[in-house]
């Protein structure tokens, strides 16, 4: 029974938790990322320019909605379904959760608007309804997904969803999405259009397309942006310049800042080995030329050089919008100079307190500073600026040292660090898995304290009282282990 309980719990985690993420995440960057994968083809020949992890199994997000759209390009082409059909919402798509459109159950939208919603708003809501319109179900949409995805060579894609909305059975490839996106602009110039709208206005309001690289010009003009907790920042990208077409897949970034910057490099880097084949220089091996750029070797970090991404609120990121719950992710730039200090939260001298007083003579060695996190976090948390910190060379004492004792009063509650590894419609649900998780993590979590907090229908299973280290420590061990979890940064 209990182990029934678990499988059952893991199984809404990932969904429940990007939908209860009424929240401010952050993720840092590493050296490392599993998520990581890229592609850059020429769309005319079908020539791989370069590829990294392009044929490993990741997760599409709403990248899925490419294949919607192509499926509903196929009907109005074959004459199946009119863009002026009228669409009436059923129960089910309405209640999909954010980026949505937010149409009621029995309201009526046509095919066109649905269409327009899905590639500009990356509505999860449109999405079902195109697939139950056209399929009859989302189920059975999804299948015939799957099934076109097998026909165009899509060996790694499988489709259970028509928005991308998380579900562990569906996967894909960087390689995969190149190649839909090039079946949509070769089988359907005419509807192509769809994905290089920059902004669509729907019953009095203006909506911005989620692809932060259309409004930069460079050629570029289209194609769909996607996110979720395990997937990443997700890009499928086209340009033209110079009358030659690329399409660049980036899979897994680590903000959209980041992942647009290096859709941005990928694909100037492509453009340059057209350039220069065509002005008579013989570049045989195009991954050679990107690998002596820098591209496709060593770590798999997006600029891991940059600061930490923190959330912010009104981006326009894929799955957030206008009233959406969700927020989108910018990198935060980093402060002039490091403060001289940064005061801890009341739980954070606690549990340094009880470490110390539980191995008073252990003396650890002076390690380097890890400079760029401890600057973003001393900005937020208003510390005075001023010359670098030193790493310490002395061990500690057992006792804090008493220059800390006045910022004491300063410390607020509601400045501490916290992981969410959860948000579920029910309370009970919410506080067994929070048990669940903490007896399974308990190493990780001696000094937090557990919390099931509300915002509004929604349960939030959360540790709070952690320091900054601890909370994306214990968050990583948890991905480890597949288990979802976001870290909270203060208010």
């Amino acid at each position: 029974m209990i182990a029934f309980f678990r499988r059952g719990l893991f199984a809404v985690l990932a969904l429940s938790l990007v939908l209860g993420a009424n929240v401010r995440p952050i993720e840092a960057q590493s050296q490392e990322n599993s998520r990581y994968a890229a592609i850059v083809i020429d769309a005319a020949s079908g020539e791989v320019l370069f590829s990294r992890h392009a044929d490993s199994r990741r997760y599409p997000a709403s990248l899925t909605k490419m294949m919607t759209l192509y499926l509903a390009f196929e009907a109005l082409s074959q004459g199946k379904v009119r863009a002026d059909d009228v669409l009436t919402i059923s129960p089910y798509a309405a209640s999909r959760p954010p980026s949505k459109l937010g149409l009621s159950a029995g309201q009526t939208i046509t095919l066109d608007d649905a269409m327009r919603a899905t590639a500009v708003r990356s509505a999860n809501d449109m999405a079902v309804a195109i697939a139950e319109h056209i399929g009859g179900s989302e189920t059975r949409f999804a299948s015939q997904m799957t099934a076109k995805a097998q026909q165009l060579g899509m060996t790694q894609t499988r489709y259970f969803t028509a928005n991308g909305l998380p579900d562990a059975r569906q996967t894909t490839s960087a390689h995969d999405q190149a190649i839909l996106a090039r079946a949509i602009m070769r089988d359907f110039p005419q509807y192509y259009s769809y994905f290089g709208l920059h902004d669509w206005a729907y019953n009095g309001r203006n909506y911005r397309n989620t692809n932060g690289l259309l409004p930069t010009g460079n050629g570029y003009d289209g194609m769909k942006t996607g996110y979720t907790n395990a997937s990443g920042y997700n890009l499928a990208a086209s340009a033209v310049r110079d009358g030659r077409r690329l399409i660049t897949v980036v899979l897994g970034g680590r903000s959209s800042a980041s992942r647009n910057a290096h859709v941005a490099e990928l694909m100037d880097t492509g453009f340059e080995v057209e350039r220069r084949r065509s002005q008579g220089e013989n570049i045989q091996i195009a991954q050679t030329f990107f690998e002596q750029r820098g591209f496709g070797v060593g770590g798999e970090s997006l600029s891991p050089s940059a600061p930490v991404a923190y959330a912010s609120i009104g981006n326009d990121e894929d799955d957030i919008g206008a009233e959406s719950s969700a927020v989108a992710y910018t990198a935060a730039p980093a402060p002039a100079a490091l403060p001289t200090r940064i005061t801890p939260s009341p739980s954070e001298r606690s549990a340094a307190a009880t470490q110390r007083a539980a191995a008073p003579a252990q003396v650890q060695p002076a390690v380097p500073t890890r400079r760029a996190p401890a600057n973003v976090t001393a900005s937020l948390n208003g510390a005075p600026s001023g010359a670098a910190v030193a790493p310490s060379t002395t061990p500690r004492r057992a006792a804090p040292p008493p220059a800390r004792e006045p910022a004491r009063a300063a410390a607020r509650p509601s400045g501490r660090w916290a992981v969410q590894v959860g948000a579920f419609r029910d309370e009970k649900v919410a506080n067994d898995w929070l048990a669940e998780v903490n007896r399974r993590f308990r190493a990780q979590f001696t000094s937090a304290e557990r919390n099931v907090q509300t915002a509004g229908d929604w349960y939030r299973s959360r540790f709070t009282g952690l320091t900054e280290d601890a909370a994306k420590a214990a968050c990583d061990a948890l991905s480890e282990r597949r288990v979802t979890c976001m870290v909270i940064r203060p208010d």
